[in-house]
């Protein structure tokens, strides 16, 4: 029997984008434990997650160590490599920073999903440092010097991968530009079943993001202040009183809500608006899976995650402008949207289905790594089509 372990670069954001997926990887590979930077049990009560063995490193006892991790980012590549995998044949790591770095031997398998390779470190480098204001200065400096190091242990330590799987074509775009290997792509898991795409659709329009800069709220907002059409606006985070400064009084700022709250006004919302520059992008697929057109900025994942002019309408820059013809276009063709179709659409990216491929993938590359072939041919020359 294949004893497999689990890496998660951290556990301590809530059970969003990276977590779910984790969790439907532990379906397909029960009991595994899961080794990560950290780990804040009470973000998992309630989730696949909450009852799972987790080891973490020593970042986890270091002063503030679970609320501020990310502080401790020039020590994670080191603290990744001090984990002892031997035990176990197969390794899966879920990836968005270090945890593809972790030590493998030559008998190992090493799958590694990619969320995105850091991207503070290499496609949003010079924008992360605009929005941190960190352009100049010895502090500065000293960061320049962390991330260009960052930089040259993440691109070594793809040789510790034998499988590379990406969340979506564009992300294995930029996994052979920075690493020069290629990727599978296999989406993300969505659980389409929380949402009923069935109820009458209301006036107001809906968007949900995280309040941090490149989820691009401002522009929402401003957007629709501007044209005076009903917004609702559901999240939190670093940005909130930024954005809610731009609000007019058509605007709604929510805050969080739980998911039966999300998925209520998704079901009714007269269309769901996303601006962000996303790899994959898991909200814009909820809100179809819930019958609602996606207004979508036209790059990345959610050119393919939203299909135009049957589940929702591209705009080709993240400013005012563009967005508000859009809208415009949305609302003189709003007739040819049909809830139905746009939640067969949403069907693909079920978690029934992520299951059965991934297992699929792990048994071809296993079945590779034991009889001396390449695994990673052994994934790139799989059919998949009919799981």
């Amino acid at each position: 029997m294949t004893r497999a372990a689990l890496i998660q670069d951290w556990l301590a954001g809530g059970f969003v984008g990276s977590e779910k997926v984790l969790a439907e990887m532990l379906a397909v590979l029960p009991g595994s434990p899961i080794y990560t930077l950290v780990h804040k049990p009470e973000d998992f009560l309630g989730t696949p997650l909450e009852n799972a063995t987790v080891h973490t490193s020593a970042i986890q006892n270091w002063p503030r160590g679970v609320s501020s991790y990310r502080n401790y980012l020039p020590f994670m590549p080191y603290q990744i490599e001090q984990f002892d995998l031997t035990a176990y044949d197969t390794i899966v790591s879920s990836s968005h920073a270090v945890s593809k770095g972790v030590l493998v031997g030559a008998g190992q398998l090493h799958v590694s999903y990619i969320h995105s390779p850091i991207r503070y470190a290499w496609d949003l480098y010079q924008q992360y440092l605009r929005e941190a204001n960190l352009t100049s200065g010895v502090k500065a400096t000293l960061v320049k010097i962390v991330l260009h190091y960052i930089r040259i242990w993440d691109h070594s330590t793809a040789n510790r991968v034998d499988v590379f799987l990406a969340n979506s074509h564009y992300v294995a775009q930029r996994i052979w530009r920075t690493y020069r290997r290629p990727a599978r792509v296999l989406y993300p898991p969505v659980d389409v079943d929380r949402f009923d795409h069935t109820r009458p659709r209301e006036e107001f329009y809906l968007t949900m993001s995280r309040f941090v800069p490149y989820k691009k709220l401002d522009l929402i907002v401003e957007t629709f202040t501007k044209l005076g059409k009903p917004l609702v606006v559901i999240g939190g985070g670093p940005d909130f009183e930024k954005v809610k400064a731009l609000a007019g009084p058509n605007i709604k700022l929510l805050g969080r809500l739980d998911d039966k709250e999300v998925a209520d006004l998704m079901s009714r919302c007269k269309a769901f608006v996303f601006a962000a520059d996303e790899d994959f992008g898991i909200i814009p697929v909820e809100a179809q899976a819930a019958g609602a057109p996606v207004i979508a900025y036209g790059k990345g994942g959610n050119l393919e995650t939203v299909v135009a002019d049957q589940t929702g309408v591209f705009f080709g820059q993240q400013n005012i402008e563009s967005l508000t013809r859009a809208i415009g276009i949305f609302e003189e063709r709003i007739a040819q949207f049909d809830s139905a179709t746009i939640r067969k659409h949403a069907e693909q990216f079920r978690p029934e289905r992520f299951r059965a491929q991934f297992a699929a993938i792990l048994k071809a590359a296993e079945n590779a790594k034991q009889s001396g072939n390449d695994p990673e041919k052994a994934v790139l020359t799989l059919q998949l089509d009919d799981l």
